[in-house]
């Protein structure tokens, strides 16, 4: 069963922001409550070769179309795991999850988000694509999830435009949970500063983890780390 396992939460809380690009109407995505009307449609898109009909909407991030830099993370991560324990930071309506379920049916993949609005479309896309192994959680609570102490692969198009301090508190909250052997896979566009993301990366995380230049495409980064102990 799909699981929207709370949707309260500290609004004030800045910790697990979502995409934070603004909307026409100004409106953030980071926003725990979207003010703009709720006005969904449908939008037909390919995730790693599966056709898939998702409902979008405003005021949650690339309600339009699905982004470049989630194109390009698509396009360029490895294959996943057969199982694990699988995490997308900043889910938006849902497609990094999505993709994730369609490949590793056997694995259980969280979807998180600090906006209701776009918890609650990733819980209707999944349930539409008939995935029963992801499950969406507001941010601020999956830090409670005893699930998400361990995790084995991530997935993130991160919030980079929140600022520096609120994303490095972002990447150092969930990155560390890693398993041995686990890996991130994260996309970043060049010049929001992606380069320079790499070594506070392999900084900041320590010896434990690698962190390299996955793949370049139409100005992104894919940056991959792995744990190695």
């Amino acid at each position: 069963m799909i699981k929207n396992q709370n949707k309260n939460q500290n609004q004030n809380n800045n910790q697990n922001n979502t995409k934070t690009v603004n909307s026409k109407s100004g409106e953030q995505y980071f926003y725990a409550s979207p003010s703009s009307k709720d006005e969904r449609h449908t939008l037909h898109v390919n995730l790693r070769g599966h056709d898939v009909n998702v409902q979008v909407s405003n005021g949650v991030f690339s309600s339009s179309r699905l982004d470049l830099g989630t194109s390009v993370l698509l396009k360029h991560a490895p294959k996943p795991p057969e199982n694990g324990v699988f995490l997308d930071i900043g889910c938006g309506w849902g497609p990094i999850a999505l993709s994730l379920g369609l490949e590793s049916e056997n694995a259980e993949i969280f979807a998180i988000d600090v906006n209701e609005r776009a918890i609650e479309l990733s819980e209707v896309n999944a349930k539409n694509a008939g995935l029963k192994n992801i499950h969406t959680e507001i941010a601020q609570n999956a830090l409670e999830n005893e699930k998400l102490e361990h995790i084995d692969l991530i997935w993130s198009n991160p919030p980079i435009r929140v600022g520096k301090e609120v994303l490095h508190e972002i990447l150092l909250t969930w990155i560390p949970r890693l398993n041995v052997k686990g890996k991130a896979y994260l996309v970043v566009q060049k010049n929001l500063g992606a380069d320079s993301l790499i070594p506070w990366l392999a900084k900041n995380l320590g010896d434990n983890f690698n962190v390299m230049k996955f793949a370049s495409s139409k100005g992104y980064r894919v940056i991959e780390i792995v744990r190695n102990n």
